[in-house]
């Protein structure tokens, strides 16, 4: 035979001669077992479903003009904190567990017994599973309840808080912000009205004006320079004309060409009365023009009316017209002397200023680069307490978290614990197991020779022979009665198991 076979069969056969202790520790722990799962308390489940709908409507049509929050960000920080403390204190006022608790002990064991009986499963497409198990089934169905109108409720409380905080902050600020404009609005004032000669233009600062003052002043004199060539010019056409002319035409004194001159000197006066004073020099140095040419005008006439109507002296056009030539020519050099002697006087001023005006202009820039920061801060948090009141409106007003209940709370007619029947079954069969073991130990123990080849394999020495035990009539008779019993005492273990099962699976009340 194999050895290991026949190892096996030897451990069997020691088992085996210890089997009444087998049985009977079978016997205590079925007992002992099934006195304690009648005993135990039934606990049922009472269950809720809700869908939690993210999706609105008014997501894509508020786009940019409110707060978008992470709903899914939301839904998912409230299932985390279901079971917080503030919820678990509220949860047990609303079912008034919190009667129950007289003690801090008492109530520190009822929040974590509320804990491990909570239970919030799912999540995939936003379907969630609410459930509480008890011993109490109607207590189990108002704790989901209370627990479904948590979970709904502080979806929207925690956001209007939020935006209730944020709102306040942000009036906050704005008036802030506000003060601040205040205050260098009126910095700005006095710094204008104590420097108001020496502000920086529209047409840049310091060294811009400083610029274009030089570039007009050259230009000014550039153009006093042609004025001035072309008068010489002019004076010196005038010296190779004659004044007057003979002519055998009577000539008309009302039609001399004085009166083109004199009439041109005038528009010339109403062209500079435009951009000047009658005090200007330009126009003073015409003003005496024009009464020259009606002294001469006078006195022409005059010597005129002493000629003989056939033969007359005209006056020379050439010599008219480089005459006016000559005095508008004169004019212009005067005005352009004026805006020399002004341009230069400005430059001079702001030469002066070189030190002063651009520390200025360096404050000035700097209090409008602070007054620009606030104002540009305060244009942005208007527009947030905008957005913020918006946002406000949409989460009073509205439901940005629709809640649907699938399957309102419910509890199964049948306990989900203890299960009885299989608690009953594996309470003989777990008997049995450790009263095997417990023979197997004995027997290892207090070990006992079997067969001929163990007891060759223990002494060391070649076996002669083996004396087998012949046994009696009353021997077998006894051995026989001892087999029947112990058949009998394992057939009522399975017996009363059975008797177990069908009670508990047929006859029992929460079957």
């Amino acid at each position: 035979m194999n050895p290991v076979v026949e190892q096996i069969l030897g451990y069997a056969r020691s088992v085996w001669r210890r089997r009444w202790l087998v049985l009977i520790i079978a016997w205590l722990v079925a007992v002992v077992s099934w006195v304690w799962i009648y005993s135990l308390e039934n606990r049922y489940r009472a269950q809720a479903r809700v869908y939690v709908d993210t999706q609105s409507l008014l997501k894509p049509l508020l786009g940019g003009l409110a707060i978008q929050p992470n709903l899914g960000q939301q839904v998912s920080m409230m299932t985390r904190t279901l079971v917080s403390r503030p919820n678990l204190e509220k949860l047990a006022r609303m079912t008034d567990l919190d009667l129950r608790a007289k003690t801090p002990q008492q109530q520190e064991a009822l929040y974590n017994g509320l804990v491990g009986k909570i239970g919030l499963d799912g999540g995939g497409e936003n379907l969630y599973s609410i459930s509480f198990v008890d011993s109490n089934p109607e207590l189990a169905k108002r704790v989901v309840q209370a627990l479904l109108t948590i979970f709904t409720e502080s979806s929207l409380g925690g956001t209007r808080k939020d935006l209730s905080k944020s709102q306040k902050f942000i009036d906050d600020q704005l008036q802030h912000y506000e003060d601040k404009l205040l205050e260098k609005e009126k910095e700005l004032e006095e710094f204008k009205r104590r420097n108001i000669a020496n502000m920086p233009g529209s047409t840049g600062g310091f060294y811009a004006q400083y610029n274009q003052v030089s570039a007009a002043l050259e230009q000014a004199k550039q153009e006093l320079g042609e004025a001035s060539q072309r008068k010489r010019q002019l004076s010196l056409q005038l010296e190779d004309q004659e004044e007057t002319l003979v002519s055998v035409v009577p000539v008309n004194p009302t039609t001399t060409a004085l009166d083109a001159r004199i009439s041109a000197l005038q528009q010339q006066i109403d062209n500079l009365r435009l951009k000047y004073t009658d005090l200007h020099p330009e126009i003073t140095r015409t003003k005496h023009l024009i009464a020259r040419l009606l002294e001469q005008k006078k006195q022409e006439e005059t010597s005129m009316q002493k000629q003989n109507k056939e033969t007359v002296k005209a006056q020379n056009p050439i010599y008219q017209q480089l005459t006016i030539a000559i005095a508008e020519a004169d004019a212009n050099v005067a005005t352009l002397k004026s805006r020399v002697e002004q341009l230069g006087k400005k430059k001079a001023d702001l030469y002066r200023t070189v030190d002063l005006v651009p520390r200025i202009e360096g404050e000035y820039t700097q209090m409008m680069r602070d007054y620009g920061v606030y104002q540009q801060n305060f244009s942005a948090l208007l527009a947030r307490r905008e957005t913020a009141a918006l946002t406000s409106e949409v989460e009073t007003k509205t439901d940005t978290v629709d809640f649907r209940t699938i399957d309102p709370p419910r509890v199964d007619g049948k306990p989900v614990w203890p299960n009885r029947p299989f608690l009953v079954t594996v309470a003989p069969f777990g008997g049995l197991s450790l009263g095997v073991i417990l023979a197997f130990l004995l027997g290892q123990l207090r070990p006992t020779v079997l067969s001929r080849r163990q007891l060759g394999d223990l002494a060391g020495l070649p076996l002669l022979g083996a004396v087998s035990m012949i046994q009696t009539d009353e021997m077998r008779q006894r051995a026989r009665k001892f087999n029947y019993a112990y058949f009998a005492a394992t057939g009522a273990l399975f017996v009363a198991y059975l008797g177990q099962i069908v009670y508990y699976l047929l006859l029992s009340p929460a079957a």
